[in-house]
């Protein structure tokens, strides 16, 4: 049975000049290694697409009405603690 490899090869064509600007503005460790650079940057990429879509998403909700109407009761339960501990001067 053939087990599947962990890594996937895949051939790109990059500007020469980005290429340049990326190896200038690696890290010292990173330079001569542009696999390890686009697997960085790829990580960072997909990092940045999670957000984003966790805000798309979290700005939806705080338009939903309904979601808005479970959250004001929800914070009824809670409002008596808000001031737990804390002195009010």
């Amino acid at each position: 049975m053939k087990t599947l490899s962990r890594t996937v090869r895949r051939s790109v064509a990059l500007p020469r000049q980005l290429v340049e600007e990326v190896v200038r503005f690696a890290p010292h460790e990173f330079r001569r290694n542009l696999n390890r650079i686009v697997n960085i940057a790829l990580q960072e990429f997909i990092a940045h697409q999670k957000r984003k879509a966790l805000e798309n998403a979290m700005a939806k909700m705080a338009r939903d009405p309904e979601i808005r109407s479970q959250i004001r009761e929800i914070s009824k339960y809670f409002s008596s603690t808000e001031n737990d501990g804390l002195k009010n001067d």
